[in-house]
């Protein structure tokens, strides 16, 4: 082992293994799991589940645990930003060597409960639904016989499925295989995240570099990003596995793949249907940045075509329809105050119905919402007919942060969604702060949320954890130079942008420019 592999493992591998493990342990007192555990049955999970004084420590260990994992992300993002003639700087590491870093975080989540989120267990009932021989895009999980055993969260009990067909029929063979243990089909949708975790680990570098952005720094801010390791691996959000996909797609059809890339964007769509939005920007590439009106056409029209084929067979091995397109707007009946028009919509209806105007919020969230949806729809229609003056990889990341800013809902691990297309086509100094300092909130976010034993504490218990996830959070943010000098000031003053001659070519021959003229 060389002097860099035991600096990389004790400066920055060892602290966030440290803080996985601690994250680990406290998921097995506050973590989802099903009425009957199974595979996960033993003495020290009702030791931590059972009494107060058990979740208490769980909890605990958990915001630890991702204290020391956003402490040491922070720390590795200082040096890979930095410069040369810091005696910290890692300018110019190899993307694929900070896959050990990544390992030594990841290991200690692979086998826990879920944390953060139990939509896992959606997942598992809605392939029984599925295995069933009943249609999970008409009916929800509450149609099978023990769902409520099986972990599913009483919300979504009588809600049809959001996602795509090949996400169903992964689901099925989950359900099958997994047969009466739930937790075991938890762990198998785990690894299918690892999946999609891995195709963002082999291409989010690759496009970083053909758009002039250093792979290793765009590599931390996504793959290594905290919010990976808390809802990619500890929570399994099949989110992962469509990101991943429509990464690939667009690494592919940028590098002359078109056909392939295309057909990889569609099966994210597959697996959950928003990703279906990279597809016309997956066109612009497959024409070309030179291209006019008449070739961006026959590229959406063959881009069209490709996704067809990909949701047919895959309907079509399912046994479902095209249940997905009504069922879109299942994940919208949550309310939560992350999403602007939604909380816009509370606070305007809270007004109206102390005045008098109205006799609930409802009917305000819903115009409030649904102003936001159309604006959102606007936007994104500008971003694909006006594509000049950007890379379709910038423009389908605009398009993704404009679905989340504006649309009815908004969870953590939405941000995964635009993150890696960000990082990949460049970021500002301020926008990179920015997205720094959006990662820590929402790892916030997930701490002062991460107990699904709150019956065991007392009544204020949640405030106290908002409370404390800021102190634990502020207190990493600011706890030594380097942390403050990441998020206040250098080394961001260069921000995620081409830095030499040879990357600034690569970024401006990505610009798409198009031609004016109507005849080709």
């Amino acid at each position: 082992m060389t002097a860099w592999d035991v600096r990389l493992l004790a400066r920055y591998a060892l602290p966030g293994f440290v803080g996985s493990l601690l994250l680990s342990i406290g998921a097995l007192g506050v973590g989802w799991l099903p009425l009957d555990p199974g595979i996960l049955e033993f003495a020290s999970v009702e030791a931590l589940r059972g009494t107060t004084a058990g979740t208490l420590i769980a909890r605990a260990l958990v915001f630890v645990g991702v204290a020391l994992i956003l402490q040491a992300w922070l720390i590795l993002g200082h040096d890979l930003l930095a410069g040369s003639d810091d005696p910290h700087s890692l300018h110019g590491i190899a993307p694929m060597t900070l896959v050990t870093v990544l390992v030594a975080w990841c290991a200690p989540l692979l086998i826990t409960p879920p944390l953060f989120s139990r939509d896992v267990y959606s997942y598992f009932a809605q392939g029984r639904v599925l295995a069933e021989g009943r249609d999970p895009y008409a009916t929800g999980v509450a149609v099978i016989d023990d769902w409520f055993q099986d972990g599913v969260d009483p919300m979504w009990a009588e809600t049809p499925t959001p996602y795509g067909p090949l996400w169903l029929l992964l689901a099925r063979g989950v359900a099958n295989f997994a047969s009466d243990q739930p937790a075991l089909g938890a762990l198998i949708f785990r690894l299918m995240a690892l999946v999609g975790l891995a195709l963002l680990v082999v291409y989010v570098p690759r496009l970083a570099a053909s758009l002039g952005i250093d792979p290793a720094a765009a590599m931390w801010l996504t793959v290594l990003n905290p919010l990976v390791l808390m809802h990619v691996v500890a929570g399994a959000h099949n989110d992962a596995l469509m990101v991943g996909l429509t990464v690939t797609g667009l690494a592919l059809a940028g590098q002359g793949r078109p056909v392939f890339g295309v057909a990889a964007i569609a099966a994210a769509g597959a697996v959950k249907p928003i990703a279906l939005l990279a597809l016309p920007f997956a066109g612009l590439l497959w024409a070309g940045t030179q291209a006019g009106w008449w070739s961006r056409i026959r590229a959406w029209v063959l881009t069209l075509l490709v996704t067809v084929v990909i949701f047919v067979i895959a309907s079509l091995l399912a046994g479902v329809g095209p249940g997905w397109i009504t069922a879109l707007s299942a994940p919208g009946e949550v309310r939560t105050w992350l999403s602007p028009s939604t909380a816009l919509g509370m606070l305007t209806g809270m007004a109206t119905t102390a005045a008098g105007i109205t006799i609930n919020d409802a009917f305000v969230v819903t115009i409030v919402r649904t102003i936001g949806t159309i604006t959102g729809v606007a936007i994104i229609a500008w971003l694909i007919l006006r594509p000049e003056g950007r890379s379709p990889v910038r423009g389908a990341a605009l398009a993704f942060l404009t679905v989340v800013l504006l649309g009815p809902v908004i969870q953590p691990w939405y941000l995964l969604w635009f993150l890696p297309l960000f990082a990949v086509a460049g970021l500002t100094p301020v926008q990179l702060r920015i997205a720094i300092i959006t990662t820590a909130g929402f790892a916030l976010h997930g701490m002062a949320e991460s107990s699904s034993t709150s019956d065991n504490l007392f009544e204020f218990s949640d405030g106290l954890a908002i409370v404390a996830a800021f102190a634990v959070v502020g207190l990493v943010l600011l706890v030594s130079p380097r942390e403050r000098r990441l998020v206040l000031g250098a080394p961001l003053n260069h921000g995620l942008v081409p830095s030499d001659p040879e990357a600034q070519a690569r970024a401006a021959a990505s610009v798409f420019r198009g031609r004016i003229a109507t005849r080709e």
